[in-house]
């Protein structure tokens, strides 16, 4: 299976001449898709993202031609490691995803490979359709992708597989046959045969193998729901309709290349009802599925306690685990009907039913969908709890997705749960109950030989017990290279037989997906880590508490889940959102660095240009610490990564025209009508913008006249110990560019019973440093800070940050860079929000009521590390009528969105939603945003301002429709040209300032220059 005799130049030459499309053959794009969602690792031979099947029919042509193997790929999530190979990997994801034609009367839909499955059911149940099958990773995964691994999921209780829901295929041979594929009566089936060719042929030797083995299919093959193990030979038997597109299903690109897909589509039923059943364990749960069966739910679920357990170790949705009834094994029982009444009533018939009988479950009917939406969540986040647990071993895929007869779960998982004790793993249960699918993420040890080869005994000793059962090895995800050198345990030598015949006849070349299914590489090669695994050891400045001090262990965090390539929903990642590309996710960036510390392909640590690349468009907004399943933080690898990219080296000068802000306006606030001038008046703010490396079409944002902290010092202000003293945090950006922020906090504290200090000293949390990999300055920074603050500190003083993106600093990379440091700890427990403080802090805060409708959008360090529950509460007890838009990022992001590289994707980012939404609003609606970048890029792009929550609280105490302190409404218009007998001085001043700040920030680049040097 080498490559060794390919000329790879020349393939990439012609690839480049022939795809209109994009052709990747460097080492950054290669080692973006070296991994999938499993255990392996393969690097590419390049890769090709097509523009439309004309491209893919050339890439075909031109890799057939050359004799180069292929790897078709869609979401990348594949968790047996079909999805990455030594290959050509084309990835129908960018721009192969459109619904060509629904027909909501034939119940059918014509699509491309690389659309999204909720995009597909989004537009159907538009016509109360849906298509069926939707697994965990319903929001990002790719039909193509589904057909590829024959995809399940909650609902095929209800519509059965991806398999069972195809009706027709158009494919593509490697050999170049292009045809469309389906059911095939026996009239038809002579037709192709007699006509000859190549499609004659296929069809003349299907039609052979299947007389020849039909006997044998009908033996060996398990009737049981969940079989996804092995080539689907069963569909070309005639009791099936010679259904040629059917037996591709679940090939996983071994067999053709799948250019558009008709699927069926099924009713969806319009109202749902959740039961949630309470056991004493998963196993008592299991064996009470067939009974459940009897009532016809659409959805039939099972999780047990240590999964749950799990999931409250990692802070994952307590909330919502606290819906659950009693028990230590529970099954999600969903039903459907026209109506809420009628699915309730379905519900209620089967509790009924169940509290009569001996040992009955607790039981919770789950009467608002908000509570329904939660317990699914608990459900859909079950890699997520069971990956990267505090305090326990690394969990892997591997033997994740076993199915049986449903009728012998409960006695299998018994069996199955002695196994793992034998060979000394732990892992939880869950998945698909309902149909006898158990998922579990087992911590294996890959890194050693005897943690190896106890694996391969393992599975091989799993298997057993799956077929004794009547089992499948794969119930859902696929064989690839996981369990398909297991295949002839489960169908026998005669039917391995079988599966390479039919490999054959689609492709006698055998350069689709090779070894994977058949002629397969073994389970214990091609491991992402392995016995070979040695990481380069680097020194850091972060300390990875959380991944045992090792930047290594934070590389290997991604799982491949690949729910950052959502183009919908949360916060991560918004560059992906509008580039669709994979480099642009979290994964992508996780997979990069964790090949930097490989080596190979990526090949110039951390001076490497891939890496570099890749990064260059990461907001750095954290989305992905909190969006991720298993906390991928890739704005702090990012920041590590900078530090040692740039030591030695100039940084872009955004670097210290942004970076260094705390120091330009510390200077700035001493003249800050000077500096406004210079920064608001063409064509001298033209030149700054230049000289800064803004943006030309951006507004440098107005220094205030006067600070805060100048403010609070001027305040006659009596102290009065009987009140609680609270520090209010004065940030760089509300200190001197919006005061009026931190005055409102001062007036809003104040009222809810506080007496408010402010540090004497000028401190900084150092938040813009990170974006340009400036640690070191960073790190002296907090230190000094813990310093100033330590009386604060020791005395218990709560401190209160108005911007998030410094509070996350407090609360986030101050215990990652001084772990050990115990005041860093306590200052890290004792900062807050202003809505996080007057909510768990102030004891029976209640705000004067403000009936205004409102747009609130959270910054996403707020939603990522502190969370909006608290800022909604207060909103709520406000009495606001408020709307938070799923809008993402805004797109700004601190320096970002300022930087004239950055400007087109900061705009699309916030054009996604926030903005659209802010411009709709009525007038009289309130924009709230804490973030300044966020108010900042509402400022510049829409007519409206936003207002931080302090003042609109402060609104509300004076009751009045505008706060006390507000900034100005038009806050770009031009100053006022100074009189003539000033224009001359003033322009001298000017031209002298910017010189000086030239020269500045040339001597702070001298004293901010590392001493390391790299190869």
């Amino acid at each position: 299976m080498g490559i060794a005799t390919i000329d790879l130049s020349g393939l990439e030459n012609d690839l480049r001449i022939q795809v209109k499309g994009e052709v990747r053959f460097d080492a950054g794009s290669r080692a973006l898709y070296a991994t999938d969602g499993s255990q392996y690792r393969q690097v590419p031979i390049g890769i090709v993202i097509p523009r439309d099947e004309e491209d893919v029919i050339s890439a075909v042509s031109t890799c057939h031609l050359y004799g180069a193997p292929i790897l078709l790929r869609g979401g990348g999530t594949s968790l047996a490691g079909q999805g990455c190979n030594v290959a050509v990997v084309i990835d129908m994801s960018k721009y192969m995803h459109k619904i060509i034609e629904l027909d909501p009367e034939l119940r059918i839909a014509r699509v491309q490979p690389g659309i999204i499955l909720d995009h597909l059911r989004n537009a159907a149940e538009k016509y109360h359709l849906t298509f069926g099958p939707d697994p965990a990773t319903h929001d990002r995964c790719t039909l193509g992708g589904m057909i590829g691994n024959d995809s399940c999921g909650v609902h095929s209780v209800m519509a059965g597989k991806t398999v069972d829901n195809i009706e027709e295929l158009d494919i593509l041979t490697y050999d170049g046959l292009r045809m469309r594929v389906g059911k095939t009566s026996d009239e038809e089936l002579a037709r192709i045969i007699g006509a000859g060719g190549r499609r004659g042929e296929i069809y003349a030797r299907l039609k052979a193998l299947r007389d020849r083995y039909a006997a044998e299919i009908r033996r060996r093959y398990p009737h049981i729901p969940r079989r996804v193990s092995g080539y689907n030979l069963d569909q070309l038997l005639p009791e099936n309709g010679f259904h040629v597109a059917r037996a591709l299903v679940g090939s996983e690109s071994t067999c053709a290349i799948v250019l558009e897909a008709t699927t069926r589509l099924v009713a969806s039923p319009p109202a749902r009802a959740l039961l949630v059943l309470g056991y004493a364990d998963a196993y008592a749960a299991a064996d009470h599925v067939p009974e459940l069966l009897e009532y016809k739910p659409i959805g039939l679920e099972g999780m047990d306690r240590g999964l749950v357990n799990d999931m409250l170790r990692k802070g994952l949705h307590p909330n919502d685990v606290s819906l659950l009834p009693s028990g230590n094994g529970w099954l999600l029982v969903e039903f459907g009907g026209e109506s809420t009444e009628e699915a309730s009533d379905k519900a209620h018939k089967l509790m009924e039913a169940l509290k009569h009988k001996e040992n009955a479950p607790a039981m919770k009917l789950c009467e608002h969908s908000e509570d329904a939406a939660k317990i699914w969540q608990v459900r859909e986040s079950g890699l997520a709890a069971t990956a990267f647990v505090p305090g326990k071993k690394t969990t892997w895929p591997g033997w994740e997705d076993a199915a049986v007869p449903p009728e012998h779960l409960g006695n299998y998982l018994r069996d199955f749960y002695k196994l793992i004790k034998k060979h000394g793993y732990e892992c939880d249960f869950y998945g698909h109950f309902g149909q006898g699918c158990v998922h579990t993420r087992i911590d294996f040890d890959f890194e050693t030989i005897q943690g190896v080869n106890n694996y391969r005994s393992f599975v091989e000793e799993a298997a057993d017990i799956v077929i004794n059962y009547g089992g499948s090895l794969s119930g859902e995800h696929g064989d690839g290279q996981s369990r398909a050198e297991l295949l002839p345990k489960m169908f026998g030598t005669e039917l391995i037989e079988a599966f390479r015949e039919f490999k054959s006849i689609w492709d006698p070349d055998w350069k689709l997906n090779p070894g994977k299914v058949v002629n397969a590489y073994r389970l214990d090669e091609n491991l992402r880590t392995g016995p070979h695994y040695n990481p380069q050891h680097v020194q850091t400045h972060f300390k990875f508490p959380d991944d045992e001090g090792s930047f290594a262990r934070a590389t290997l965090r991604c799982v491949g889940v690949g729910k950052c390539r959502r183009t919908e929903g949360g916060t991560m990642c918004p560059s992906f959102m509008v580039t669709r590309e994979e480099a642009d996710t979290t994964r992508g960036r996780a997979h990069l660095l964790f090949e930097m510390l490989q080596g190979n392909p990526i090949g110039h640590g951390w001076r490497d240009k891939h890496v570099k690349e890749a990064l260059d468009l990461c907001l750095a907004c954290k989305g992905c610490k909190g969006d991720c399943p298993v906390n991928v933080d890739v704005a702090t690898y990012k920041a590590e990564f900078l530090s040692h990219y740039y030591a030695g080296r100039l940084r872009p000068l955004t670097g210290y025209s942004m970076g260094l802000i705390y120091w330009w306006a510390r200077m700035a606030s001493r003249m800050p009508d000077l500096v406004n001038y210079i920064t608001q008046t063409p064509p001298l703010s033209e030149i700054v913008k230049r000289l800064g490396g803004f943006a030309p079409e951006r507004k440098i944002p107005r220094f205030a006249p006067q600070t805060f902290k100048q403010w609070f010092k001027r305040r006659d202000v009596v102290f009065d110990p009987a009140r609680p003293r609270v520090l209010l945090w004065p940030d760089t950006f509300n200190n001197y560019f919006h005061p009026e922020t931190a005055m409102a906090a001062v007036e809003v504290l104040e009222a809810a019973g506080f007496q408010v200090i402010v540090p004497e000293q000028a401190l900084c949390c150092g938040r813009p440093l990170y974006d340009y990999g400036f640690l070191e300055q960073a790190e002296k920074l907090l230190n000094q800070v813990l310093v100033s603050l330590r009386p604060v500190i020791e005395a218990g003083i709560p401190v209160v940050g108005l911007e998030p993106s410094c509070v996350s600093v407090f609360r986030d990379e101050l215990k990652n860079l001084l772990p050990d440091n115990e005041d860093a700890k306590r200052l890290s427990q004792q900062t807050f929000l202003l809505s996080e403080f007057l909510e768990s802090q102030a004891e029976n805060y209640q705000p004067p009521k403000l009936a205004r409708k409102a747009i609130v959008h959270g910054h996403c360090h707020h939603k990522a590390i502190m969370k909006m529950h608290d800022e909604e509460a207060i909103l709520h007890k406000l009495g606001l009528d408020y709307h938070v838009p799923d809008s993402g990022c805004c797109g700004m992001a601190g320096a970002f969105g300022f930087e004239q590289d950055h400007y087109d994707v900061s705009l699309k980012v916030g054009e996604r939603a926030l903005l659209p939404a802010v411009r709709q609003a009525e007038k009289d609606t309130i924009i709230i945003a804490d973030g300044f970048s966020c108010r900042e890029q509402i400022a510049q792009t829409t007519d409206r301002q936003a207002l931080h929550l302090a003042q609109v609280l402060q609104m509300a105490l004076h009751e009045s429709d505008k706060p006390a302190v507000i900034y100005p409404e038009i806050r770009y218009q031009r100053q006022p040209a100074p009189t003539t007998n000033l224009r001359l001085p003033l322009i001298a001043a000017a031209l002298g300032t910017t010189g000086a700040a030239i020269a500045g920030a040339l001597l702070l680049l001298k004293r901010l220059r590392g001493r390391k040097r790299y190869p």
